[in-house]
């Protein structure tokens, strides 16, 4: 497959490509071209040149071209779906649930779009002020592999809906969804030039996205340390930055939580897409008058997930999604038995036979009796690991929770309101889950706080991270 600019499918300039791997096998299926910073200074004189006319179209018709492609999305779900699932590795129904929440998002920001405004007063002496709310210009995005096509949502949605332009790279290990999204907008009505798309490695394109004086911000999802690095390319152009970098989201259990409720909403929070996803349940702190009971339900019930092809019937977690993210959860395991900080209570391994040859593959795993310093209470673990630690009350739980570098979510099990407030209080998160975990619809910000980033993803919060204000005075 090719990259997008200008409306035109296009191989890089060097002619050199990179492979992409089904995650379930191990095998290539396909080829995008390896792009290079020249690639992406064509994709922002394309964005530059379509700024003008995108933004002047009037509200409602931009909010019309995100509904009618969204319409198209939803119609081609199946298709995309399975597509999604061969580059990523997540069970077919997953994929289909994030192409319908990309559908999601485009329609809140369509219908979003047609009630942006500014403000206006008047001032005696000064005569009438007027703050419009003008267009950034061209933005660029980064996306990462976990999640790509409803972070491709998130980031394009509010900036296209505001009338900006976009240029933006897809991981290399999952850019097929993104390139086939971005055909469909344009057949949708989205002119050639608004959404561009740059393939390549994060080293050139990325850093190129960063630093390029004519992209006015930039929309990063990924680790901590490239959200660092990010930032620091950006800086001296000024540019605006939105960052939602990783996580280790506590879950806490409460004595009086419903149990068999709290036990399927840490299976469902932790290895859901294989445990990749930067909100995933990564800490889990249970009271100890339930911790045994709760322990063994929640062992018992992980033993349950069937692994393999995400396009198999009855599979309920695919791979990882590449020998990266796989070797580096094995050797996080591997530490915990070296250094003999828990008890693996299930999984802890890659699952053999016939059928995982060549693959991703890491058993879904239970960890109990870990200590304060291990890797799995330190780290963001981006995998099917759960540890899960005993506690004496809700003040310990929240000092363990806030005991970590980052503050993406969070989130509390308990029918106490007073446990509510003290734990929503408490907390230091940008999400907190009350009974549940993991749920972002688009209507809500979703952001981090600490090293989990800067700004906010979705809502009304992301479509004004896309306007400039400019004031006007007045004098009859």
């Amino acid at each position: 497959m090719q990259m997008l600019i200008d409306g035109d499918w296009t191989d890089a300039e060097s002619g050199e490509t990179i492979a992409v791997e089904n995650p379930a096998t191990g095998t290539v299926f396909d080829t995008v071209p390896l792009g290079d910073a020249g690639d992406l200074g064509r994709a922002v004189d394309a964005a530059t040149g379509a700024f003008d006319a995108w933004s002047h179209r009037s509200l409602r018709d931009r909010g019309r071209v995100l509904f009618t492609g969204a319409e198209e999305v939803r119609r081609r779900n199946g298709e995309l779906a399975a597509l999604l699932t061969a580059e990523q590795g997540k069970p077919y129904r997953e994929a289909l649930d994030e192409i319908n929440g990309f559908a999601n998002t485009l329609e809140y920001y369509g219908s979003l779009s047609a009630s942006l405004r500014g403000d206006y007063a008047k001032l005696p002496g000064y005569g009438h002020a007027l703050v419009a709310k003008v267009p950034l210009g061209v933005c660029g995005a980064i996306i990462p592999w976990n999640m790509p096509a409803l972070i491709m949502g998130w980031k394009i949605g509010p900036a296209l809906a505001a009338g900006n332009t976009m240029v933006l790279k897809p991981a290399s290990t999952a850019p097929l969804t993104c390139l086939t999204l971005a055909g469909i907008l344009g057949g949708a009505g989205l002119p050639g030039g608004v959404l561009n798309l740059v393939t390549g490695s994060g080293e050139t394109v990325g850093r190129a996205i960063a630093r390029h004086p004519a992209i006015r911000k930039v929309s990063f999802t990924g680790e901590v340390e490239t959200g660092k690095q990010v930032m620091a390319d950006a800086a001296p152009a000024m540019k605006r930055v939105t960052l939602e970098l990783g996580g280790s989201d506590p879950m806490i259990v409460c004595a009086d939580a419903d149990l068999a409720e709290a036990v399927e909403g840490a299976v469902r929070g932790r290895f859901y897409n294989c445990g990749q996803t930067c909100t995933a349940v990564k800490r889990l702190f249970v009271f100890e008058e339930i911790a045994d009971r709760f322990t063994e339900m929640l062992t018992e019930r992980v033993g349950s997930i069937t692994v393999g092809d995400g396009m198999q019937k009855g599979v309920t977690m695919g791979p990882l999604n590449n020998r990266t993210v796989l070797d580096r959860i094995a050797a996080q395991v591997a530490q915990v038995r070296e250094r003999d900080e828990g008890s693996v209570l299930t999984g802890g391994d890659m699952p053999e036979g016939q059928a995982f040859e060549g693959g991703y593959y890491y058993a879904p795993t239970v960890v109990s009796g870990v200590p304060d310093d291990s890797v799995l209470l330190t780290e963001e673990v981006f995998g099917p690991v759960l540890p899960v630690v005993a506690v004496g009350s809700l003040e310990e739980a929240l000092a363990y929770a806030n005991r970590t570098r980052f503050g993406l979510g969070a989130s509390v099990w308990t029918k106490n309101i007073g446990d509510i407030t003290q734990a929503c209080e408490g907390l230091r998160a940008g999400m907190v889950w009350v009974n549940q975990h993991l749920r972002i619809p688009p209507e809500v910000p979703f952001g981090g706080v600490n090293e989990s980033g800067l700004y906010r993803e979705n809502g009304y919060d992301a479509l004004e991270n896309y306007l400039e204000r400019k004031t006007v005075l007045i004098r009859p």
